[in-house]
């Protein structure tokens, strides 16, 4: 059982979550902010009756240090989340854009491509041409779409078609499409690399799931099945998140650490994991799995406590100074908060009924309920549903979507030297069964239309009272232990 005691890391961390929401919380709302802050603090209500008044004199000055840089953060996240599309000419005016792509295209309904643009230049009527700046979305056409993805991240495009603007800004329906300068060499190898990808699991029915969950590519990704992921909850287990990332890194474990030992199989893993992110694509749940996996393993050297709570402090720390303006981002909110509710509310959970119920069913439901206590207000506010049957729907999926991934990673070894086709009948009878899983489970009504405020009360008081409960189980076996021994 881990202990939650506060820590210097732990206090930087909730001072500057506490600055950053609030002053960032244009992004959301001051009702997101309240939450984030709320559930960062459940930590502090085992052991504030036990501190002595010089740690709480320490603590509190921790805590608005933290907090101090918790709103230059904010501030940082929200001028940048603010920063306006110039095209040096009226809008109406612009009939041609100049950019660098900045994601890997999306391919959407009808063929069609999306992609964020870093605008360099606009054209006019005539020969008018103009420096611009900011980013915009672009809408590409289907005949341009391949043409698109084939260039990839990194490349210089010049698309002609309309201006067209909305509540959150501007966007570009792009009619034709002239790539003006390829990618570096390096991206044009990632590329090359995510297009082989997309190629050798073309055909295949549970192709497109196995693209989303390796690699995040959901351009093949049946709707109906992501709807369904959607409707029963588990939505989560399509986003690349720690989840996947421990696939991986257990893959890696197996298969290195009896010839190179712990610590160099770590580091490696810690290379591979590098590589592996580069090839996806920036994500922020995916970037805080990964810079958490690198700072388990300089705690295996050494350098670092092994306390799972310092090593989330720490890469939340890390990862809101580096990029602000991930702060902003809903995955990177649900990411954090789910691990800090496995940590803060799933671990009493687990020691409160551990012995009464199996091990095997209460370790993992005891996370799920942690993590969807901790998430339950915020997801209800963003997305106005929650379902609760996905604690245990999730509970059976993510060992299915384990053995499916394992088993896609397996396929694409072996169909290297074309002698996957075995695997073809397992895989797609393992995806007909996970299918069929979030099939019954969307049809298990989720809580709509209820008051965000009303789902973060009563998630805050479940929480809390589980927390007080185990604490008061401690204090109870801490009273019993000299008579026991």
């Amino acid at each position: 059982m881990v202990e939650h005691r506060i820590t210097g890391l732990l206090c930087a961390a909730l001072g500057t979550a506490a600055g950053f929401y609030f002053l960032s919380s244009l992004a959301f709302s001051a009702a997101v902010a309240i939450i984030v802050m709320s559930v960062f603090a459940l930590c502090f209500f085992r052991v504030l009756a036990s501190l002595r008044q010089e740690r709480v004199m320490r603590i509190r000055s921790c805590c608005m240090t933290a907090l101090a840089a918790g709103l230059f953060f904010g501030l940082c996240a929200s001028v940048a989340g603010r920063a306006a599309v110039s095209f040096g000419i009226p809008p109406d005016k612009v009939s041609a854009i100049e950019g660098i792509l900045l994601e890997d295209p999306r391919i959407i309904s009808g063929g069609r491509a999306l992609a964020s643009l870093s605008l360099r230049r606009s054209a006019g009527e005539g020969s008018l041409r103009v420096d611009s700046s900011g980013e915009i979305t672009v809408f590409f056409s289907q005949q341009s779409a391949q043409k698109l993805r084939q260039s990839g991240r990194g490349t210089v495009v010049f698309a002609e078609g309309k201006i067209r603007s909305n509540d959150s800004g501007y966007t570009f329906s792009a009619e034709s499409l002239h790539i003006v300068k390829r990618a570096s060499p390096v991206e044009r190898m990632r590329t090359s690399v995510r297009l082989n990808l997309i190629k050798r699991f073309d055909g295949k029915t549970w192709g497109g799931l196995a693209l989303a969950l390796l690699v995040g590519i959901k351009d093949n990704l049946d709707t109906d099945l992501a709807a369904m992921y959607r409707d029963s909850g588990c939505s989560y287990i399509l986003a690349l998140s720690g989840m996947h990332l421990a696939v991986l890194a257990g893959l890696i474990a197996f298969l290195l650490r009896k010839p190179l030992g712990l610590k160099l199989s770590a580091v490696t893993g810690a290379a591979i994991i590098i590589l592996y992110c580069f090839l996806v694509g920036p994500m922020p749940s995916l970037n805080r799995a990964a810079l958490m996996y690198i700072l388990t393993v300089i705690a295996i050297l050494g350098a670092l406590p092994k306390k799972p709570q310092s090593i989330l402090a720490l890469s939340f720390l890390i990862q809101i100074t580096a990029t602000p303006q991930a702060g902003n981002s809903i995955s990177f909110v649900l990411s954090y908060l789910a691990l800090a509710g496995i940590f803060i509310i799933g671990q009493p959970l687990y020691s409160l009924v551990s012995g009464k119920v199996p091990n095997f069913i209460i370790q993992p439901l005891s996370a799920s309920a942690g993590a969807f206590l901790a998430t339950a207000g915020v997801t209800c506010f963003v997305f106005g549903v929650i379902a609760p049957a996905g604690i245990v729907t999730g509970l059976v999926l993510v060992p299915l979507t384990t053995v499916f991934m394992t088993g896609s990673m397996l396929w694409l070894l072996l169909d290297i030297f074309s002698l996957s086709g075995f695997l073809n009948l397992p895989l797609s009878l393992l995806y007909r069964l996970m299918e069929k899983i979030v099939s019954l489970s969307g049809n298990i009504p989720a809580l709509a239309s209820i008051n965000p405020v009303l789902i973060f009360t009563l998630s805050v008081m479940l929480s809390l009272l589980i927390v007080f409960l185990e604490y008061k189980r401690r204090v109870s076996l801490l009273r019993l232990e000299p008579f026991i021994t």
